[in-house]
């Protein structure tokens, strides 16, 4: 997380002889992270069926786990840092692998969603020691190749975590039906820790700030502030209690911020770091990133519950569906960052409307579909024109905001942008998906996602015009 000098200075192959085998170790660890992120969407219907969960319980399934994630994940890089990344790397795939047998194993959906916020926990745990690990193991073209490996299989993982998570539920392996997806990753995390215990080496940086504990805490309650009534508001009534909470969540948000950037002298490295923000180009990123998140998320929350609750698809039927979306990104992805790096912010508001565009085809489909099962090919042009627009929109987002931030605060910047884009898939569980349930008590399945889709729609609108107050030119990948 920090930009200081690693203390293994010396030559990479003289250190860390087994650098490549620890590399398949974390990134396999890091998988069940990446699976995770969209193996439940097709699982969510028969979550609700099994466990009979509420609409507001479905939407914290998703939240909850996402929510985890953004309050603990810069806090976490930069304890990794200071104190050892493969301590930490160690402790959150062992805590991982614990919260998904509790996943799995949960009797109710109180159960469920306390086990999905500890697995998020423990995923923002491990995820930051994975690129801090390799960026001090690896140097020159070496480091290029082993991200380049890195963000293969994360572009990867996205379509394989629909058709995993469609074929585990569908397969019913031992009774287990849903919850294969979560037993899945225990054995998963078991030979990863071992393997972990005998390859990954020790690593650190030099001079790494002392972690803001108490700041992360105050951010993390400020972050469930935020969404836990926006969540609950519907089933309630909207009771002043959810406002009076959603504002002392976005003051605490605000008023850490604005703490950290008075702060003049001190070793705690800021969570929120003020010079970042105080850049236009980093502070509009940031809403790029967080309603990309938005509208993604709740996209496939309620998409998915509309192919199977309303169309009558299997979990398998909907995931290789939507398949068709990541299919999308991987037509685009290979030219996003050189495309970006000559045309900058236009490449992204280019990706932004292809989404908008996408998902306004798809929303349409939807609204002429058949009450009974729908087919899948006037659905299959929009989901691949919205894939291959986040292909333009998200892989070089990071690169065209980063041309903007100094070198010295750029670990920091990047921890913000994962962060927002946990937060804002959380925010768009909670908003899309209380649009989208709203409707389905009123109308049916069609008739909800019809409600939820404008502000699907609307969300990647607002992304292409923020993409225009972007700098013109990206940075180089390899930079």
């Amino acid at each position: 997380m920090t930009a200081t000098t690693p203390l293994d200075a010396a030559p990479a192959a003289a250190l860390h002889p087994r650098r490549w085998a620890a590399a398949v170790v974390m990134t396999v660890a890091a998988l069940m992270d990446l699976l995770d992120v969209t193996i439940v969407n097709v699982a969510v219907p028969s979550i609700g069926r099994d466990l009979g969960a509420s609409e507001t319980a479905l939407q914290w399934t998703v939240s909850a786990y996402l929510l985890g994630f953004a309050a603990v994940l810069i806090v976490s890089g930069h304890l990794g840092d200071r104190y050892g990344r493969r301590t930490l790397f160690l402790a959150g795939t062992a805590g991982f692998g614990l919260a998904s047998l509790g996943c799995g194993t949960a009797q109710s959906p109180g159960q469920l969603i306390a086990a999905r916020a500890v697995q998020g926990v423990m995923a923002a745990v491990l995820m930051p020691q994975v690129l801090g690990s390799f960026r001090t193991m690896f140097h020159g073209k070496e480091r290029g190749t082993v991200f380049g490996m890195y963000g293969a299989v994360a572009g990867f993982a996205s379509a394989v975590g629909l058709l995993l998570g469609g074929l585990l539920t569908d397969a019913d392996l031992f009774g287990w039906g849903w919850r294969s997806v979560f037993l899945v990753n225990v054995p998963v995390a078991l030979a990863t820790l071992f393997a972990a215990l005998v390859l990954v080496p020790a690593t650190r940086e030099r001079g790494a700030g002392r972690p803001d504990v108490l700041g992360s805490l105050v951010l993390a309650g400020g972050l469930v502030a935020v969404v836990l009534p926006l969540v609950q508001g519907h089933a309630n009534g909207w009771p002043l209690w959810g406002w009076v909470c959603l504002g002392a969540g976005t003051a605490a948000v605000a008023g850490l911020g604005a703490l950290e950037a008075r702060r003049r002298g001190t070793a705690t490295v800021p969570l929120l770091p003020a010079r970042a923000f105080r850049l236009g180009a980093f502070s509009f990123g940031v809403g790029v990133q967080l309603l990309f998140s938005v509208g993604l998320q709740g996209f496939f929350l309620a998409f998915a519950i509309w192919l199977q609750g309303g169309q009558g698809y299997t979990p398998l039927q909907a995931g290789v569906l939507t398949v068709a979306f990541s299919v999308g990104g991987f037509l685009t992805a290979p030219a996003a960052d050189g495309l970006a790096v000559r045309f900058g912010r236009r490449v992204l508001a280019a990706g932004a409307l292809m989404m908008a565009g996408g998902f306004a085809w798809v929303w349409h489909a939807v609204h002429w579909a058949p009450a009974a099962h729908a087919g899948a090919w006037p659905l299959v042009p929009g989901l691949v024109l919205a894939g291959a627009g986040l292909g333009f929109l998200v892989v070089p987002l990071v690169n065209v905001v980063l041309s903007a931030v100094p070198a010295e605060i750029a670990g920091g910047a990047s921890g913000i942008f994962a962060t927002a884009q946990q937060f804002g898939g959380a925010l768009g569980a909670a908003v899309i998906g209380t649009v989208f349930f709203s409707g389905l008590g009123s109308g049916g399945a069609t008739h909800a996602l019809s409600a939820a889709m404008p502000y699907v729609v609307g969300a990647f609108v607002l992304c292409a015009a923020l993409s225009t107050a972007l700098p013109k030119r990206a940075v180089a990948p390899d930079a």
